[in-house]
């Protein structure tokens, strides 16, 4: 699981996401901060990361929190799209070999919500083939 959150902050500090399919198991569910049912598959959770380090501008990651299972990880991180700033944690579960199983993300304050939703949308509709 480390070597995996590794391998995530790296991917996010060069926007290599060819690389995001190593990590991410293929029956993965991502659950996002502006919709009501998860996403289900490790495809959508990849498009979805992928698409919103295109959307944030500012990124950066502040602390992380292991459980001690090793099983799941919080990580904090700050952002800005546009002129509105959000802070937010991307709450992660892992596999037995260290897969993301299990990506939520959860922002605040609404402002900065809804800017990322405004943002993330209609990519995601375009997904859900929607669009």
């Amino acid at each position: 699981m480390r070597d995996t959150i590794e391998k995530w902050h790296e991917i996010v500090a060069t926007n290599n996401i060819a690389a995001l399919g190593e990590i991410v198991h293929a029956d993965a569910v991502f659950r996002s901060p502006m919709a009501h049912t998860p996403y289900p598959s490790g495809m959508a959770l990849i498009f979805a990361l992928s698409n919103v380090l295109e959307v944030f501008e500012n990124f950066t990651y502040h602390r992380e929190f292991i459980n001690e299972d090793e099983r799941s990880a919080v990580l904090e991180f700050s952002a800005s799209i546009g002129a509105k700033s959000l802070k937010g944690i991307d709450l992660i579960r892992f596999d037995a070999d260290g897969k993301i199983i299990e990506f939520e993300v959860m922002v605040r304050p609404m402002s900065g919500l809804k800017a990322l939703g405004e943002q993330m949308a209609p990519r995601m509709q375009k997904l859900m083939g929607k669009a």
